[in-house]
């Protein structure tokens, strides 16, 4: 009997913890992830880029085929844990891997994620997408193949 008495008041405890605890926004989480990873910054990322062994945009899919960086692959932040698990070319841990969003919000949460997964040299690039455009830099488009 007084193991469940024990358990019961642990159990108020945790439930009492836990609501005192206030709950993270998207934005604090975000705040949080860019104090931990490397964020490259807009006049750096060419460099970056053509330095990296993998350009990943964690976008979604209509994201990346209205636009993405040159030489980027897709792997959008919801599969990016899985895609690169099941990808045994992608298991050095020490690939340079850059990744981008539209504005760098996803890349640093998918950044946290991957050096979680024991990835060492990873980065993104600070404003994303919309800065790289609004930098003159160059994009791409999916080409659709041809059936002549």
């Amino acid at each position: 009997m007084n193991g469940l008495i024990v358990r019961s008041r642990k159990k108020e405890s945790l439930i009492a913890l836990l609501k005192k605890k206030t709950m993270k926004t998207a934005y604090d989480l975000v705040v949080q992830a860019k104090a931990t990873t490397h964020e490259i910054t807009i006049d750096k990322a060419e460099d970056a880029v053509r330095g990296a062994d993998l350009l990943i945009d964690v976008r979604e899919a209509d994201e990346y085929k209205a636009g993405h960086l040159p030489g980027a692959v897709h792997m959008s932040r919801g599969l990016l844990e899985f895609k690169m698990s099941a990808s045994p070319e992608l298991g050095a841990r020490d690939l340079n891997i850059v990744l981008y969003c539209k504005t760098s919000g996803r890349a640093a949460l998918a950044a946290v994620q991957l050096q979680s997964m024991g990835y060492l040299k990873v980065s993104s690039i600070a404003g994303g997408f919309d800065s790289w455009v609004a930098a003159g830099k160059p994009t791409a488009k999916p080409t659709l193949p041809t059936f002549e």
